[in-house]
């Protein structure tokens, strides 16, 4: 279908991009989906397999699955009609049937919300299993290869400590004093909102019409 005039060329326009903007979202989700997968779950040792760091590796594992497990249906029809046809179904491919989303939004907004959301969860995860790993690495500092002792005790509980008093994760990551429980308690949705914001202004991409904060917070507790 060609323009008939500006109106319909800007509402063309338009579309492109928001077709643009979900599919690079998605694109993110899926890349953050293969490190969530990729992130260990258990120790070499058994022994610290209830350990502060292991166990929330593991919730991080059970988190990833459930946001994926939650995921809309992202097949696209393939209608008659042309290219334009077609894009018309792929931004009105909406979320799944038992999606307890109750705000009357187009179906253009809801996948973008969908995606968007999807993906802010997914950067959280992958944060928090890398604050545990950084505390793995820093433990494996003070053990040295060896069982934790009452010499090494107040070093490891110094560890479980400090990370509670970090500014933000980004100083925890250059702090090998700190551990996940304190790194944990701040990566935040305001904190991964405001990172992912920024990096996408970063790569120049189309964020007028990305959902609020609030927004995705609402989705998110409405499938927990």
């Amino acid at each position: 279908m060609k323009p008939v005039n500006g109106r319909t060329n800007g509402i063309w326009a338009v579309n492109e991009f928001r077709t643009a903007r979900v599919a690079e979202i998605l694109d993110d989700f899926r890349t953050l989906q293969y490190h969530i997968a990729a992130a260990p779950t258990e120790p070499s040792d058994s022994e610290d397999h209830y350990t502060e760091g292991w166990a929330a590796l593991r919730q991080c594992a059970i988190d990833g699955q459930h946001i994926l497990e939650c995921a809309a249906d992202t097949s696209v029809p393939t209608p008659g009609g042309g290219e334009e046809e077609q894009r018309k179904a792929e931004l009105k491919q909406s979320v799944p049937n038992n999606s307890r989303w109750p705000c009357p939004l187009t179906d253009p907004d809801r996948v973008h919300l969908d995606a968007y959301a999807r993906r802010h969860e997914g950067q959280k995860i992958y944060l928090r299993q890398a604050a545990c790993q950084r505390w793995i690495d820093w433990r494996d500092q003070v053990l040295q290869g060896s069982r934790p002792t009452s010499k090494t005790r107040s070093q490891l509980e110094a560890c479980d400590y400090q990370l509670r008093m970090v500014n933000t994760p980004v100083e925890a990551a250059s702090n090998p004093e700190l551990t996940p429980k304190q790194e944990l308690a701040l990566i935040t949705d305001e904190y991964v909102y405001t990172e992912l914001q920024a990096s996408d202004l970063t790569m120049g991409r189309w964020t007028a019409e990305d959902p609020s904060l609030r927004a995705v917070q609402r989705w998110l507790r409405a499938r927990r």
